[in-house]
């Protein structure tokens, strides 16, 4: 009897059936693969690179956009502040103005008001004057004739001008035109 012997090699033996066998089994499944698997992946990992490199330019685009708005806030905002210091640094200017407006007609009219006082004073007093001396005229005349009018030793000439005093008092006298 004839025993057959299949003649197990290692795994360092080189058999070219086994190799040929491999190699077209390899180069059929690469061709499937190519055709139904990797075109497919392929795309689909390329659709998605782009959908990435959209998402980064868009999301570059908004922060460039939104880094522009911040700094134009910024700007906006310091400017703003600028304005409203300057403007209030012109209110302050313009109620200092006023208030050294309003001091100066102040002054001005206070000494207007003093310089009329004195006038009318002074003409008061020129008025008074004037009506003192023509009351004593008046008087000097009444007590001549009353004089003139009559001899009058010391005693009588004390009694009349005791009696013009007392009716001094008791009217004002008028004054003659």
């Amino acid at each position: 009897m004839h025993t057959i012997v299949f003649a197990a090699g290692s795994i360092t033996d080189v058999q070219p059936g086994l190799i040929f066998w491999t190699l077209i089994t390899f180069i059929i499944v690469a061709f499937v693969l190519r055709r139904m698997a990797w075109g497919p992946l392929l795309q689909s990992v390329n659709e998605r690179e782009k959908q990435i490199q959209s998402s980064i330019d868009a999301a570059k685009r908004e922060r460039a956009e939104a880094e522009k708005l911040l700094a134009e806030q910024k700007t906006a905002i310091a400017q703003a502040r600028s304005e409203a210091a300057e403007a209030l640094r012109k209110t302050q200017s313009d109620m200092e103005k006023l208030r050294e407006d309003l001091m100066a007609r102040s002054r001005k009219e206070a000494e207007e008001l003093k310089a009329e006082a004195r006038k009318s004073i002074e003409a008061e007093k020129l008025k008074a004057v004037s009506e003192l001396k023509n009351e004593a005229g008046t008087l000097a005349i009444q007590i001549a004739e009353k004089l003139l009018g009559e001899k009058l030793d010391e005693g009588k000439h004390r009694a009349m001008v005791d009696q013009f005093v007392a009716d001094l008092t008791k009217t004002p006298a008028q004054p003659r035109a």
